[in-house]
């Protein structure tokens, strides 16, 4: 399985961030991908501008775009995006709270193939309220996808924040997932890089799934990394293997990485470390 990483720097405008993805999954494509995996919130960058509109007024186009530009290209695609939820009082305020969703469309022989995922775990944390605006998922995704060879893999869903609870991805396992996506828009600063990379990496190996972790590129790059703002990207997108190993990263700047990935290794790894089964 070919796996593509699009660690893309989000800005506030739908327009350009669609524009960029219709962009990155012809050139996904082109270099063989079964799957390309987009950030959290790639139809809009957190920090600019309120979701509830541009869910209520973007969402239906966002969707139709992509799910047709992956489907002409026959491609898997996963990307970050927000759709209308629910009302709530908040401080004597009325929200219109969204989902912090995760699309994912296929080829199919009928049109494109649509799921979605709903962020089950939000950002409270490190004086920041996602809850405020967004509403939490309820359940757990995981659907077989496409490969080129005719074939197909079990693919989970987990969005950024989703990293701190390994439960839910060892859940995904047990519901057949060999690989999971897992798009975010991590919040840089002191420790974080660090922090990333070692929950992605733990995660592989509490569920002995491959993860495709693509974060959002670091505004203003490697220059200014380490400076506590967010949540907004700070790179360091992964493909981790299930038993842990690092099969390929990027650094802080927009990148479009490309890898392969064995399946057949996963069952392996799972019979050499079989942690699912003694769970059990």
């Amino acid at each position: 399985m070919r796996i593509a990483l699009a660690q893309l720097e989000l800005s506030a405008s739908v327009e350009e961030n669609l524009n960029a993805v219709k962009v990155t999954i012809a050139r996904a494509a082109q270099d063989n991908a079964d799957l390309v995996v987009f950030p959290e919130a790639t139809m809009k960058a957190f920090n600019s501008g309120r979701l509830d509109v541009v869910a209520e007024s973007s969402s239906d186009r966002f969707v139709a775009e992509v799910s047709q530009a992956a489907h002409d290209a026959g491609i898997s695609v996963v990307v970050g995006m927000f759709r209308p939820a629910d009302e709530v009082e908040r401080d004597g305020k009325t929200m219109h709270r969204v989902f912090n969703s995760l699309l994912l469309a296929w080829r199919d022989e009928d049109g494109p193939g649509v799921e979605f995922y709903d962020k089950l775990h939000l950002f409270d944390a490190f004086g920041f309220r996602e809850s405020d605006t967004v509403a939490p998922g309820n359940a757990h995704v995981v659907c077989d996808v496409p490969l080129a060879d005719g074939l197909s893999v079990a693919l989970g869903l987990a969005t950024c924040f989703d990293i701190r609870f390994p439960e839910q991805f060892i859940q995904l396992a047990n519901l057949g997932a060999e690989v999971i996506a897992l798009p975010a828009s991590w919040n840089d600063g002191p420790g974080k890089v660090r922090q990333w990379q070692t929950l992605v990496s733990a995660r592989a190996l509490d569920s002995t799934c491959v993860i495709a972790a693509v974060d959002a590129a670091r505004p203003g790059g490697a220059k200014a990394a380490g400076k506590d703002e967010g949540p907004t990207g700070a790179g360091h997108s992964m493909l981790v293997n299930a038993d842990g190993g690092v099969i390929a990263s990027a650094g802080y700047d927009p990148q479009l990485l490309v890898a392969d990935v064995d399946i057949a290794e996963v069952e392996r790894i799972r019979r050499s470390i079989p942690v699912l089964e003694i769970r059990d």
